[in-house]
C-alpha cells in the first residue's frame, strides 16, 4: 500500500472538510493507495506532469484533492480545499504549483 506524504497544510485543509466530503476523500484516497483510479478526477497538467485532482460533489459543496504520485510510489497530497465558482481559482492552483515544485526538488 501505497503511502501518503501531505504537503503544507494539505492535512489539516482536508480535516476542516464537512463530514461527508471528508469521508468520501479518505474512501477516494484508499483507493489511490490501493493502485486505483479514484471514482472522479482528472488530469492537472498545468501543475505539473503527473498531478491529479480529485472532484467530490457533496449536499454541503464541491471540493477537490490535489496529488501526485512520484517515484517510491508515495502520494503527496498537494492541496485541499472547497471550490466555490466553475474555475479553480488562480491562488489555488498557484499553491498546488509552488507545493508540487518544493516537493520536486
Amino acid at each position: 500500500m501505497r503511502r501518503i506524504a501531505w504537503v503544507g497544510s494539505s492535512k489539516a485543509d482536508l480535516m476542516a472538510f464537512p463530514d461527508d466530503a471528508r469521508r468520501e476523500a479518505g474512501y477516494q484516497l484508499d483507493k489511490v493507495q490501493r493502485g486505483e483510479d479514484p471514482d472522479d478526477w482528472k488530469p492537472m497538467k498545468t501543475i505539473g506532469s503527473g498531478v491529479r485532482e480529485i472532484r467530490i460533489h457533496e449536499a454541503c459543496g464541491t471540493f477537490r484533492l490535489i496529488y501526485v504520485v512520484l517515484i517510491g510510489e508515495c502520494i503527496h497530497v498537494l492541496h485541499c480545499f472547497q471550490k466555490k465558482a466553475q474555475r479553480t481559482s488562480r491562488h489555488d492552483l498557484a499553491l498546488a504549483k509552488h507545493r508540487f515544485s518544493r516537493i520536486k526538488g
